[in-house]
């Protein structure tokens, strides 16, 4: 009993001098009052002083500086962002049309690269690397069936120019070491350009580089030298880019005094840009593709199209990024990209959609919601009524609403189809089938040469059997059937790759199952004209 009574005077004394302490600490805060002011950042700066000055242990203050930056920039929008050296070196290669390396296009199929495209005139074209080539080893790293992370794989083999690298591959049954001297590397954002018939061109963008207003014009130069009259401008899934190419790209197909875009934010004034009239693809009948991953500067292109009534836009919302960002650099290799401006498309919508908790779930918000399969799903702002130059009604408050809406097909999805995407047994055959037809298909440079060498080889029959051997896949009955139709197109396209035609050849053979550009094709641009 005397020692329980005991335990219980130990207790309170710890509660006592506890209290003592807390209120010691306290009485000692009160003689260091601080004026805190939200007016000129104040308050934040004293404290991470107090940190400074006061904390029990060492501060990393580069760690708790960049998580204080990242915090405060969070509470703006999502577009404003801080990027550390890294993350701003990779952004900004990604964009600048080149970066240093070695000079190819890979996929990994199997838990091994494989050379795709060797870029004609750098460092591996000159030290010997071919398409078809396996990636073993990136100078003593073995990446090749040990489940190596791809951007590990890019990391090892880029490098400032004029540096070596040795890069080991399988050739066949052969094992050759190539040492390869790094250089500076074109990075093209026109992904295809070819004619789709004898009046009709196709262009694929994949993003708004510094090179995309030159590369674009000899696409078009090239283009109208074989015939076009009308284009299908693909905008699919290109995430944006550099504003002013977005303007000189809009150029391209606009009348003199056309409104583009103008920009408006609390410390910028309103600035508009207009055409000049001088562009080579004015006259041309246009149809724009977008999705819901087309954004930024795709959007500024595709809503002055669709304001000016100056073609027809195809496809499903679009992402919904109305904002425009300024960079200011650091001398530690930093960057901030903060939100200066909004930009509105003629008619005067701003385009950006709603800031939310959840604003990166955005796209899945939208299936759940059915808006990829409907077109009554899509949330329409009717308090944000625009109109075009020939009175068209459309909307603001979220990305650009296509004039004509193509839903997302799953009807077509088998469980065969979908096991094989899961293996990507479709990848493998193709890489296989290259093995196999390596001396013909690496010579053959026009279409209709393609055409007719995969017409001669039995691609369904040989994809069914390598499905079945090497990964167990084997259709239900009257599965194939089902599947083939869809299938084939794919096959024949990841096969056309490796020709010389490489990105043409893909985006040409996979039209017959792209459902948007099928609507685009039945479509003409010049019935906008006629809507209201």
């Amino acid at each position: 009993m005397k020692n329980d009574r005991s335990l219980i005077w130990v207790a309170l004394l710890g509660i006592a001098v506890g209290a003592l302490l807390v209120l010691t600490l306290n009485r000692i805060g009160e003689g260091r009052r601080y004026k805190a002011s939200y007016q000129d950042w104040r308050k934040l700066n004293l404290i991470l002083q107090q940190v400074q000055d006061n904390y029990v242990d060492t501060v990393d203050v580069k760690k708790v500086t960049d998580a204080a930056v990242v915090a405060a920039l969070g509470q703006l929008d999502p577009h404003s962002v801080y990027l550390p050296p890294v993350e701003l070196e990779s952004s900004e290669e990604e964009l600048a049309g080149n970066f240093e390396g070695i000079g190819i296009q890979f996929n990994v199929p199997n838990d091994t690269a494989i050379v795709l495209e060797v870029i004609p005139g750098g460092p591996s074209e000159k030290a010997g690397l071919l398409q078809g080539d396996r990636l073993l080893k990136v100078d003593d790293k073995v990446i090749a069936g040990v489940k190596f992370p791809q951007d590990s794989m890019v990391r090892r083999m880029k490098g400032p120019a004029g540096t070596k690298v040795t890069v080991t591959v399988k050739r066949q049954k052969e094992v050759i070491p190539f040492e390869i001297t790094r250089g500076k590397i074109p990075i093209h954002c026109v992904d295809a350009a070819f004619m789709i018939d004898d009046t009709t061109g196709y262009v694929r963008l994949s993003k708004f580089s510094r090179n995309t207003y030159k590369e674009c014009v000899e696409a078009a130069v090239k283009l109208l030298g074989e015939g076009m009259t009308s284009l299908v401008f693909d905008l699919r899934d290109n995430t944006g880019g550099y504003f002013d190419q977005a303007l000189s790209l809009a150029n391209l197909f606009l009348q003199k005094d056309d409104e583009i875009v103008y920009l408006q934010g609390l410390h910028r004034d309103r600035n508009e840009y207009k055409a000049n009239g001088k562009g080579i693809l004015k006259d041309v009948a246009l149809t724009v593709l977008i999705n819901e991953n087309s954004a930024s500067s795709s959007e500024i292109l595709a809503g002055a199209i669709q304001d000016n009534d100056r073609g027809l836009i195809v496809g499903r919302r679009s992402y919904g990024k109305g904002l425009v960002q300024e960079p200011i650099y650091f001398t530690d290799g930093s960057a901030v990209r903060i939100t200066v401006s909004r930009f509105y498309t003629p008619s005067g919508r701003c385009i950006q959609k709603p800031y939310s908790d959840d604003y990166q779930y955005d796209i899945y918000k939208r299936y759940r919601d059915g808006e990829m399969f409907d077109s009554d799903s899509i949330h329409v702002d009717s308090t944000a009524v625009f109109k075009t130059v020939h009175g068209r009604t459309v909307y603001g408050g979220g990305g650009i609403i296509p004039d004509i809406f193509v839903p997302v097909d799953t009807t077509r999805a088998t469980s065969y189809w979908i096991a094989c995407n899961k293996k990507a047994t479709q990848m493998r055959f193709a890489s296989e089938m290259f093995d196999r037809y390596r001396s013909t298909l690496s010579q053959i440079d026009s279409f209709p040469a393609l055409e007719a060498f995969l017409d001669r080889i039995d691609i369904p029959g040989s994809f069914r059997t390598f499905a079945a051997t090497v990964d167990g896949i084997k259709p239900a009955a009257g599965e194939w059937e089902q599947t083939v139709p869809y299938l084939l197109p794919q096959l024949r396209a990841l096969v056309g790759r490796y020709s010389r035609l490489g990105e043409n050849a893909f985006y040409r053979l996979y039209l017959p199952v792209d459902d948007v550009i099928k609507v685009a094709l039945s479509s003409s641009p010049d019935e906008i004209l006629t809507w209201k």
